[in-house]
């Protein structure tokens, strides 16, 4: 039906398009794309003419979108995905491919993760570097633009941009070092967690650390009137360990352990308080921007992490 129309019609232009919305700037458009500014202005010409729109209005040094380039932006990933899909196959061979990943997870799911994730990768895509890093200015600006490819946190609420996939869960637990004064209480309780200090450690959130943040934890002390004193506010994993071990704190994590904390650091870990009410678990998913759904790599990548955290079942 659309043959004759497409014969006439470079899809070259389609990655280039692709590559203007990301970076708003013909300049960048034809560095990314190894051409000449004059090449990348040309190419925009042609775009202007084969949809019948300006696509972009200079404003100052950066480039506007109409609203023609705005809902080609949003439909364009789907468009790409499937060819790449297309033109890939099943042709994806991980020893053979070189790339990079690029995942976001706060440090506690990483230390879970990554390790054994890494192990798999220099055995079976000995070219496949994976990059790692605990926060994003926007989390999904980046995955649109392909700065990020997936992303480990707790499950909120996304657009139809992104794809998420649930990864499990983790109960919430207080952690002490096992000579603790509370060490050989069956269960805590509010009256006696609240006489010691916290350590507020970051476990599984992105964001401003700062002792005025509060936590679910926070927020559930406050309906009933009570709150805590925290000695240590961070979202440094080792150094927030190190301070369990060596003072009398109390840290809200997960009941799943960590084999560092229990090994190294001597730390056990206790049911939340029974007057605590609110859920019991906290849901754990991996995100990625839709147009990487189909894509060989990020499904093989995606296939290695879930029987990561199949083990990790297992273990617990």
């Amino acid at each position: 039906m659309y043959t004759k129309q497409l014969a006439r019609t470079d899809l070259n232009l389609l990655v280039a398009l692709q590559v203007l919305l990301e970076e708003r700037s013909v300049t960048r458009a034809a560095e990314r794309l190894y051409v000449t500014q004059p090449a990348m202005s040309k190419t925009l010409q042609r775009l202007r003419e084969l949809f019948g729109d300006p696509l972009f209005i200079r404003s100052g040094r950066a480039l506007a979108t109409t609203p023609k380039a705005e809902e080609l932006e949003k439909q364009l990933p789907f468009v790409m995905a499937g060819i790449s899909a297309l033109v890939a196959g099943n042709k994806f061979d991980p020893h053979t491919y070189h790339g990079e990943i690029r995942l976001m997870a706060a440090e506690f799911i990483a230390l879970q993760v990554v390790p054994a994730l890494v192990k798999a990768l220099i055995v079976e895509a000995p070219n496949l570097s994976l990059t790692l890093v605990s926060e994003s200015e926007s989390e999904d600006r980046e995955l649109s633009n392909g700065s990020l490819d997936f992303v480990i946190e707790i499950a909120k609420t996304h657009s139809d941009e992104y794809h998420s996939t649930p990864v499990g869960s983790f109960m919430p637990a207080v952690w002490m070092h096992n000579k603790h004064p509370l060490a050989d209480k069956e269960r805590l309780t509010l009256e006696e967690i609240l006489q010691y200090p916290f350590v507020h450690c970051y476990h599984l959130l992105n964001g401003p650390v700062s002792a005025a943040a509060d936590s679910r934890f926070d927020r559930e002390l406050g309906k009933r009137g009570l709150g805590r004193r925290k000695a240590l506010v961070t979202n440094h994993l080792m150094t927030a360990m190190e301070t369990l071990r060596d003072s009398d704190s109390l840290m809200m994590a997960t009941m799943r352990d960590l084999r560092l904390a229990k090994n190294d650091y001597d730390i056990i870990r206790k049911p939340y308080p029974e007057e605590l009410d609110f859920s019991r678990s906290l849901s754990i998913e991996l995100v990625q921007h839709v147009r990487t759904v189909n894509s060989p790599v990020h499904q093989w990548v995606k296939d290695q992490i879930f029987k990561i955290i199949e083990s990790l079942e297992a273990y617990d």
